[in-house]
């Protein structure tokens, strides 16, 4: 047990056995941190909630430090709710609502479920922000509750996806196609790294998936920085892109007008 989630358990009086049922219930999650941002995460003005967990290794992660579960702080769904009620007349001037990010939300699928419930309840919108690795673990009750799912595909070519991640591309197209057939709307969201996903081919493959699902509303295309640098080094890891440049103008034009051309609104951030 993490030194907060004793934390917690002293001052509940819950044991270890009460504290795991209450996460395999969906009352408790992990989370790292949350921010109230505008045109970011979904429409605007958003409570993003980031939560611990995630089994990709993305090279160029920016949040390494939610890559384990039990590096986060325990949270109830209550509590996170409760946050979101105090932002409530925000959401209802702006059109924004809440977001869970991650890490990889859907590794805490009972608490991300009780949380959209919850907000749905409020009539508040939702977003989750999701590789669609474990797609299979959102189940379609939780899915009615999402208004819009921020999808990253972060390759089109299952070698590149792999070297990127460390992870197979399949189960991403199997979870879009899943969310195509029940019309969720979806920003698709594609990560452009010089030498690790700008080549030609990779970019044609990613419009072509994105093609084939009619209910994506647009194509994010987000340029590489070196901002996660400075935190890799901090926890002791070794950076693998800490001498990748970020995309030049020219390199991001060409990204965006090859989406353009399959008919994809394209945005660049």
């Amino acid at each position: 047990m993490t030194a907060a989630l004793a934390g917690i358990a002293a001052r509940d009086g819950l044991d270890h056995g009460e504290r795991l049922a209450l996460v395999r219930s969906g009352d408790l999650g992990s989370m790292h941190s949350w921010e109230l941002v505008t045109a970011v995460d979904g429409p605007g003005t958003r409570l993003t909630a980031f939560l611990n967990g995630c089994p990709l290794r993305c090279l160029y992660c920016q949040n390494p430090d939610t890559w384990q579960m039990r590096d986060g702080d325990p949270v109830t769904a209550e509590e996170l709710l409760g946050r979101v009620d105090r932002y409530r007349r925000v959401f209802a001037a702006t059109g924004g609502g809440l977001t869970l990010s991650g890490g990889e939300p859907l590794m805490q699928p009972a608490f991300v479920a009780k949380v959209l419930r919850g907000a749905k309840e409020r009539g508040i919108h939702t977003a989750i922000d999701t590789s669609g690795f474990l797609g299979r673990a959102a189940t379609d009750a939780m899915l009615d509750d999402v208004d819009l799912v921020l999808l990253d595909v972060k390759s089109g070519d299952e070698d590149a996806y792999r070297r990127t991640t460390g992870r197979a591309l399949q189960p991403t197209l199997d979870f879009g196609d899943r969310l195509a057939a029940r019309g969720t709307e979806v920003w698709v969201r594609f990560v452009l790294v010089p030498g690790l996903t700008d080549a030609v081919e990779n970019v044609e493959n990613v419009a072509a998936i994105v093609e084939r699902w009619p209910q994506v509303s647009r194509v994010e295309v987000l340029r590489f920085h070196q901002m996660a640098r400075d935190k890799w080094g901090r926890l002791g890891l070794w950076y693998p892109l800490a001498d990748t440049e970020p995309p030049s103008a020219e390199l991001v034009a060409r990204v965006r007008d090859q989406f353009r051309a399959h008919g994809l609104t394209t945005f660049v951030g």
